[in-house]
């Protein structure tokens, strides 16, 4: 089901996916010419805080937080020319490419557009970020454990068939970590909406049911 009307998506999930589609065949390969990919497993982290950039991360398979296959990590560091902020850690079993900042650097200096469209990205990014942050300040548990739940589904959505139920596979720590909230009432509050019909569970899958009755309780207006 679509969130089309009913939650605005868009405020909540980065968008560098379409960015690598400004870049004509040969810029792209000028890209990832010297790209090198790696295993991460679950809790294996990719970069920290602190550390100096050289060169981003194109996400091949699986989660990082918010980000998803075919989306850039780590450039907003190698633009400012500064350390990294922040860190980033798998939530799964993932495959991610480096790319070494010069080819990155050469790529955006080649293609306008591909420099138009990671500007804007960028941007975008800033807002969603904003956005987190002033309206999850201002929530509830339950609302936040909602919120997290809409993001997450979504990202997992463009994996299944149209007929299929979309599954989260996250631990409980992660879901915590991710909606800003206890580990216990993450526990709890799943109960809860399992007996609203709003998702069920299997282990530490997670099934959502009723994305109308999750956004409902997301309270978001």
């Amino acid at each position: 089901m679509s969130l089309s009307g009913i939650f605005p998506i868009d405020r909540w999930n980065f968008t560098t996916q379409s960015v690598l589609s400004a870049l004509s065949e040969e810029d792209f390969n000028i890209l990832i010419s010297h790209q090198s990919e790696s295993r991460y497993q679950k809790g294996d982290v990719i970069f920290r805080e602190g550390a100096v950039p050289s060169g981003i991360f194109l996400i091949k398979a699986q989660i990082i937080y918010v980000a998803d296959q075919g989306e850039l990590i780590g450039y907003h560091a190698v633009l400012s020319e500064e350390r990294y902020p922040d860190s980033a850690a798998a939530l799964e079993d993932s495959m991610i490419s480096f790319i070494p900042k010069e080819d990155f650097l050469e790529a955006l200096s080649r293609s306008p557009l591909f420099m138009q469209r990671l500007l804007k990205a960028l941007s975008h990014e800033f807002t969603v970020l904003s956005n987190s942050i002033s309206v999850f300040a201002q929530r509830t548990g339950p609302e936040r454990l909602a919120i997290a739940l809409i993001v997450l589904r979504e990202k997992y959505k463009n994996a299944r068939r149209a007929d299929e139920d979309i599954v989260l596979n996250f631990s409980r720590s992660d879901l915590a970590n991710i909606a800003g909230i206890a580990q216990e009432n993450v526990i709890r509050l799943l109960k809860e909406f399992k007996t609203e019909g709003i998702l069920d569970t299997e282990g530490r899958k997670i099934i959502i049911k009723d994305v109308k009755l999750l956004v409902k309780r997301a309270n978001y207006r």
